[in-house]
């Protein structure tokens, strides 16, 4: 059913999308099933399944604002909701659970509190506008982890957002940090699925080893620095402290789900450079229901290693929106061979709607 355009420009009112118009091209195959113009359904085995989006980006402008965070940069296009709304239609993505790259990680306590607020309230009331089609991550100063401790908590049971999204480190800081401790205790006692997106090693780009042709700091950046903080968080114990912590890590994890034998491997190797040990393996906290990964990998063979690593019920569709990583998400789901139709349905939408309290 076509959304009615008077719903459209209320629910996008204050909130900003990146224009899928230069960013996302849409391939003459991304819509298989579906006609022009039409919503997309997916339907395994003759049952109707609801997909969800676990990874996909927007802004407020209002909260950037409070700290001139700019709304546009080259190659960008701010856009109406109309736009995504049909690229969702088209790519047949039922949900979409938005999350924003945290900007605001150096600001000052004040300035952090009010444009948290605003952005909080903003994605709350687009959500409530539209609940069939999107869901919220909350967003948190981390950088004042009392303050975030008390954002988190209204953000959730005040304005119904349905988990947290993190950076991948606060102004250089590792999420492993105790100082954010109290932060990850909230999570875990309100039971919530934490989105942790790279910020990059922007530690590593005054060096210039990322300059150069390939767009190094995004290509590499990005699933290196989700590598490192998955790491601290395995080997200095975080994920041992808060055993009920639940975090989905983009781009299918970085680079670890790829390599994490030899963190294995480094226990035995050089022992006294490792301790106190984690009280798992590193490699089967990708299994054991504390780690998740989204689908952002690129071929079909990438995506059954991350599955062999991991687990199907570990993985969940992400598309990177509006940014096109990810052009034809459900149909890379459907083509990978040796999944189940339970298995398919599980990372197509079953598992975010579980963690995501989506009916």
């Amino acid at each position: 059913m076509p959304v009615p355009a008077e719903l459209i420009a209320g629910a996008a009112a204050g909130l900003a999308f990146v224009g899928c118009s230069l960013l996302r091209p849409r391939p003459a195959h991304a819509a298989q099933g579906a006609q022009p113009g039409r919503r997309r359904e997916v339907v395994i085995s003759g049952k109707r399944v609801k997909t969800v989006d676990i990874h996909a980006h927007t802004i407020v402008p209002e909260a950037a604002a409070i700290i001139n965070h700019p709304l546009e940069a080259p190659g960008l296009l701010w856009s109406n909701l109309a736009d995504r709304i049909a690229e969702m239609d088209a790519e047949g993505i039922d949900v979409e659970a938005l999350s924003i790259n945290p900007y605001w990680y150096r600001a000052e306590r004040d300035a952090a509190a009010e444009l948290i607020r605003i952005q909080n309230e903003k994605l709350a009331e687009f959500c409530a506008a539209m609940p069939d089609r999107f869901v919220a991550f909350a967003t948190v100063a981390l950088q004042h982890p009392d303050l975030a401790v008390e954002q988190l908590d209204y953000a959730i049971k005040k304005l119904g957002l349905r988990g947290l999204s993190v950076g991948g480190s606060v102004a250089g800081q590792e999420l492993a940090d105790p100082k954010f401790h109290p932060v990850w205790a909230k999570a875990e006692e309100l039971g919530i699925l934490i989105f942790m997106h790279p910020l990059g090693t922007r530690e590593l780009e005054p060096s210039g080893r990322l300059k150069g042709s390939g767009l190094l700091t995004n290509t590499i950046g990005n699933p290196l620095e989700t590598t490192i903080a998955l790491s601290h968080l395995i080997f200095e114990g975080t994920l041992d402290r808060f055993p009920g912590l639940k975090i989905c890590a983009a781009h299918g994890g970085g680079y670890l789900p790829s390599y994490a034998n030899r963190s294995d491997a480094v226990i035995t190797t050089f022992p006294d450079r490792v301790g106190p040990l984690p009280k798992k393996k590193p490699t089967q906290y990708l299994k054991d229901g504390q780690l998740y990964f989204d689908s952002i990998m690129f071929t079909g063979e990438a995506m059954r290693h991350l599955i062999a690593e991991t687990g199907v019920g570990q993985i969940m569709v992400g598309t990177d929106y509006p940014f096109p990583w990810n052009r034809v998400p459900v149909d890379h789901i459907l083509s990978i061979p040796g999944l189940s139709d339970d298995d398919r349905i599980a990372i197509l939408g079953g598992t975010a709607a579980k963690l995501l309290g989506i009916n």
